[in-house]
């Protein structure tokens, strides 16, 4: 038997670990427990609800449910563009690396079973909200838009993705004890599985960029920078319907100058969490900036610039600074 080659052992390291961190939705999450309302959902090191010194410590605590739900709504969404791109990725493996496709396969089922997750997330917190919370995206016109990119651009911004949940389990959820049990617990499974998935995403970006001529490569980057500023788009319709839905539901009544201010920190807030957050971490930073030359580098920047207020005003760790 011939020994395997450095990267077919890091796709078996990923099978070992997916076998033994391997969860089922109802048996190891939700184990018949529902939602605290009375406890926070999303931290505040990721709802910058603190931001908004006039809401109540109650009003503060249901805005971060509000974006809680949204935050789940919004995993749900873009795992349905990546389990299809790596249907399409394990392709390159079906007739070659037996380990490659099973690590392939394997991470499609987790997104599958993620996806299955959060619609059960959303059906359990919809039943306890008050009526009128809207998730304005649709999953699949959304993934379809994203999948007509090219493979380069749609492989970085999964990995930009899936290295944010974990920062964010990591330094934000973890951490805070007031956080609703189920809530946490969701997260917690949900990064046990994404910390693998981050390692296929580097190791098929890799692959794919070396296919690329410079040529390809200079749209890939003009690709990758249309989907962020997608992202963003579908952020400001989210964070206005979330506003909306949120000082309709708020006990205190809100004047039009602190309606503004909550939409703008909810947009804020949404910006951090699934932009700002993800290009400022260190992994993702390391592994774009490679593949990159320095012009290209640049006009990625200059894309992000105007996005790049979207940090806490009081953050949890030190901000790296863009590469």
């Amino acid at each position: 038997m011939q020994p395997q080659s450095a990267s077919t052992s890091r796709y078996a390291r990923v099978i070992e670990v997916s076998k033994r961190v391997r969860w089922e939705i109802e048996r190891d999450v939700i184990r018949g427990r529902r939602f605290d309302f009375g406890k926070t959902f999303l931290p505040s090191g990721l709802s910058l609800v603190n931001e908004l010194p006039f809401l109540t410590n109650a009003d503060k605590r249901l805005l971060s449910q509000v974006q809680g739900r949204t935050y789940a709504n919004i995993f749900g969404l873009v795992e349905r563009f990546i389990g299809a791109k790596m249907l399409e990725v394990s392709r390159d493996h079906w007739l070659g690396d037996q380990t490659a496709l099973e690590a392939l396969v394997r991470f499609t089922d987790e997104e599958l079973k993620h996806q299955e997750l959060f619609r059960r997330i959303e059906t359990m917190i919809g039943a306890d909200m008050p009526p009128g919370y809207v998730a304005t995206p649709d999953p699949n016109a959304v993934a379809s838009a994203v999948l007509g990119k090219c493979t380069w651009a749609v492989l970085a911004l999964t990995l930009d993705i899936e290295l944010f949940t974990q920062a964010h389990y990591r330094a934000s959820m973890e951490p805070d004890g007031n956080l609703s049990e189920l809530w946490k617990d969701v997260f917690l499974f949900h990064w046990k599985e994404e910390s693998q998935h981050a390692i296929l995403d580097e190791i098929e970006l890799v692959k794919e960029d070396a296919k690329l001529t410079p040529a390809e490569r200079d749209t890939a980057v003009d690709d990758l920078i249309d989907l962020v500023g997608a992202v963003d788009g579908i952020l400001q319709a989210q964070a206005a319907s979330d506003a909306r839905y949120f000082t309709a539901i708020a006990s205190a009544r809100l004047d039009e100058a602190q309606q503004a201010r909550v939409h703008a920190g909810v947009l804020k807030a949404y910006r951090w969490q699934y932009i700002v957050s993800g290009v400022m971490e260190p992994r993702f930073q390391k592994v774009l900036f490679s593949l990159v030359d320095e012009a290209q580098g640049a006009r990625i920047q200059n894309a992000l610039a105007p996005l790049t207020y979207a940090v806490p005003d009081q953050p949890e760790v030190p901000l790296p600074l863009a590469a």
